[in-house]
C-alpha cells in the first residue's frame, strides 16, 4: 500500500514537471513602434548610455559645491624621540643648579582647517559642467535614435525574410503540382518519364533551400528578441507592410538643410566642440588670471597628554590661524612650460573636432543625396519591376497550359516558373530596401522616425 502511494507521488511529481518544462514560449504581436518601445525599456547598450548620462546629471545639479571650502579635521597623539634637556646655571656666589633632563612626553594636537579658492575659472568650469550635460543629453539621444533604426531595419528584414519563406513554400506547392502534372502526362503517353523525373527532382532540390532560409530567420528572430531585451525563443507575430507605405516625394536641398542642425551625429560634433572651447577657457583663466584664497585653521594642543587634565581649558594652547593669499601661476605665462603647452595642445584638440565637424557635414550631405538617388532609383525601377511580374506571371500561366496539353517540355515551364519567383522576390525586395533607406535617410537628417517613413 505505502509502494503504490509512493509511486503515486512520483508521477505526479514528474506531470507537474513535464507541465513546468513544456510550456509554450511567449508570443507577442508587435508593431514596428511596439518594437522601438520594447527595445527602450530593455536594451542594455541604452541602459549604459542612461547611466553615464545620470553622472553628468548629478555633476550639473551640484556644481555650485566647487565653492564649498575645503575642510579638513585631525587628532595627532605624538611623543618626541628623546627627552628634554634643561641646562643648570651656575653664578659663582650666587646660585649653582645642576643640568635637568625630562623623560618623553606624549601631547596631543588637534587640526580643523577650511580653506577656499576663489578664480575667475570657477565661473567658466559651471558653464562647462553645463555643456557637458548638454552633451551627455545628445549623446542619450544618439544612442536610441540609432537602436530605434537598427530595430526598425531589422524588424523590415525578418518582414522580408517572411515573404522569402512564403514565397519559396508557394514554389514548392506549385512544383509538387508541376510533378503530379508530369506523372499524369506520363501516364497518359504525353511525356517522357524523364520529364517526370525532373519533376521530381525539383521538388527536392526546394526542400533545403526552404530549411535554409527557415533556419536564417530563426536566427534573425532570435537576434532581434535579444535586442529587444527578450528571451531569444520569443515568437513574433509582426504587422506587415502596407503598399501606402511607399513613393514618398523627397526635396533634397530641404532635407540637406535640416540635416546641419536635426541630425545627432552633428549636433554631438558641435556640443563636443563647445565643451573643449569651455575648457580651454577655464583652463587659460586659471593660469593667466589671480587667485584669492582663503584659510582658517584651529589647532589646539595640550602638552603631557596623559598627566595634564584634558577637561581644563588652561592646559590648551591654540596654534591656529586665518589667512587670505593673493597669487598668480607664473608657469602659465612661458610658453614652453607643461602649462602653456597644455593650452596648445587643447587649441589642437579643438582643430581637430572642427575638421572633424566639417567632414561629417559634408559626408552628411552626400549620404543625403546617395539615399534620395536610390530612393528616386527604386521608384523608377519599382514601376518596370511590376510590369515584369505581370509579364511573368502570363508567360507562366501560357506555359503551364501548353505544359499540360503536351505542347512544351517541363524544362521550360521550370524556367518560367523560375522567372515568375525572381521577378516577385526582386519587386519584394525594392519595396523593402525602398522602406530601410527611407528610415536611413531619417536618421541622417534628424527627424522623427515615421516622419518619410509614414510607419
Amino acid at each position: 500500500m505505502i509502494h503504490r502511494h509512493i509511486i503515486g507521488l512520483v508521477l505526479l511529481f514528474l506531470i507537474c514537471t513535464q507541465g513546468i518544462f513544456s510550456q509554450e514560449p511567449e508570443v507577442l504581436s508587435l508593431s514596428p513602434q511596439d518594437a522601438v518601445d520594447l527595445a527602450v525599456r530593455n536594451n542594455l547598450s541604452l541602459e549604459s548610455a542612461r547611466i553615464s548620462l545620470d553622472t553628468r546629471r548629478r555633476k550639473n545639479e551640484l556644481v555650485w559645491n566647487q565653492f564649498l571650502p575645503s575642510v579638513t579635521a585631525s587628532g595627532t597623539l605624538m611623543r618626541p624621540n628623546q627627552g628634554t634637556t634643561v641646562p643648570g646655571m651656575n653664578i659663582p656666589g650666587v646660585i649653582t643648579t645642576p643640568t635637568t633632563t625630562y623623560a618623553p612626553t606624549w601631547s596631543m594636537v588637534g587640526n580643523f582647517s577650511a580653506s577656499l579658492n576663489l578664480s575667475f575659472a570657477l565661473i567658466t568650469a559651471i558653464e562647462t559642467v553645463k555643456l557637458d550635460y548638454q552633451a551627455g543629453l545628445i549623446n542619450l539621444e544618439k544612442a536610441r535614435l540609432q537602436m530605434e533604426r537598427d530595430v526598425r531595419k531589422m524588424y523590415n528584414q525578418i518582414l522580408l525574410l517572411e515573404e522569402n519563406v512564403v514565397l519559396l513554400r508557394n514554389s514548392y506547392t506549385n512544383a509538387e503540382r508541376q510533378a503530379a502534372m508530369a506523372q499524369a502526362n506520363f501516364q497518359a503517353g504525353l511525356a517522357p518519364r524523364l520529364s517526370w523525373l525532373q519533376a521530381q527532382v525539383a521538388v527536392e532540390n526546394l526542400k533545403p533551400t526552404i530549411n535554409e532560409l527557415e533556419n536564417s530567420l530563426k536566427t534573425l528572430y532570435a537576434s532581434f528578441a535579444m535586442s529587444l531585451g527578450l528571451s531569444f525563443d520569443t515568437v513574433f507575430i509582426l504587422e506587415p507592410l502596407t503598399e501606402e507605405d511607399f513613393s514618398v516625394p523627397l526635396d533634397l536641398a530641404e532635407l540637406i538643410s535640416k540635416a546641419a542642425s536635426g541630425r545627432p551625429d552633428i549636433l554631438e560634433l558641435q556640443r563636443n566642440i563647445a565643451v573643449l572651447q569651455s575648457t580651454r577657457k577655464a583652463m587659460a583663466q586659471q593660469l593667466y588670471t589671480p587667485y584669492l584664497n582663503f584659510s582658517w585653521s584651529y589647532q589646539p594642543s595640550l602638552s603631557d597628554a596623559f598627566n595634564n587634565s584634558w577637561a581644563s581649558g588652561d592646559n590648551w594652547t591654540d596654534r591656529g590661524s586665518f589667512s587670505i593669499t593673493l597669487g598668480i601661476n607664473l608657469n602659465g605665462l612661458f610658453p614652453f612650460t607643461t602649462q602653456g603647452q597644455g593650452l596648445k595642445d587643447m587649441d589642437n584638440n579643438i582643430s581637430a573636432l572642427t575638421i572633424g565637424l566639417t567632414q561629417a557635414i559634408q559626408g552628411t550631405e552626400l549620404e543625403i543625396f546617395n539615399k534620395v538617388n536610390s530612393l528616386e532609383n527604386i521608384q523608377t525601377s519599382k514601376e518596370v519591376q511590376r510590369a515584369a511580374v505581370e509579364l511573368a506571371e502570363l508567360t507562366y500561366n501560357l506555359t503551364e497550359e501548353a505544359y499540360r496539353a503536351g505542347l512544351q517540355d517541363f524544362q521550360t515551364v521550370q524556367s518560367s516558373a523560375l522567372a515568375l519567383q525572381q521577378a516577385r522576390l526582386q519587386l519584394l525586395t525594392q519595396d523593402f530596401n525602398y522602406l530601410n533607406d527611407l528610415i536611413d535617410l531619417e536618421y541622417a537628417v534628424g527627424i522623427p522616425f515615421g516622419t518619410l517613413s509614414t510607419r
